[in-house]
């Protein structure tokens, strides 16, 4: 159901922003090698504030990312520029003995949202909304049930009168 107030919601629902970056390395070594400096910039990363948690992610054949959630951009940023995170992504952009590429996407999230259930802060209930989100030139969505078609019987095409 469609609400504002994430308050009952898991730590990354209340979450304003999301990183999601990613680096492909130039092997496993590579990664080894980045191991280290990766659980301390997480371990710092964690202790933030504006931290709402993170995941870290694999793509073949030797992409690592990280997906993590703040409240806020400046509380991202804040992180950003740490110590640690800028000597890791030294260490990264050092020529392409460690890493051949990366990208980093920033996402701010909507005001309002949706909820069900255990997690709703309004009322403890599960079920959908009314009607989809309008989208392009609409003033109201379509309703989220379908509305079900009466059933024509439709007379077996191998049957005779009778």
């Amino acid at each position: 159901m469609r609400t504002t107030d994430f308050s009952k919601a898991p730590d990354i629902a209340r979450a304003g922003v999301m990183f999601v970056g990613g680096t492909r390395y130039t092997s496993p070594a590579a990664w080894l090698r980045h191991a280290g400096r990766y659980r301390t910039m997480i371990g710092e990363m964690k202790r933030m504030k504006g931290y709402r948690g993170h995941r870290t992610y694999w793509q073949p054949p030797f992409t690592l990312g990280t997906i993590a959630w703040f409240d806020t951009m400046d509380d991202l940023m804040r992180f950003a520029r740490t110590g640690t995170h800028r000597e890791l992504m030294d260490w990264v952009v050092d020529g392409t003995k460690n890493a051949t590429g990366g990208w980093i996407r920033v996402y701010s999230a909507h005001e309002s949202g949706y909820t069900n259930g255990v997690w709703r802060a309004e009322e403890n209930v599960m079920r959908n909304i009314e009607t989809f989100t309008p989208v392009g030139r609409e003033e109201v969505g379509p309703p989220v049930q379908r509305v079900r078609r009466a059933r024509r019987d439709v007379p077996d095409a191998g049957r005779t009168g009778g």
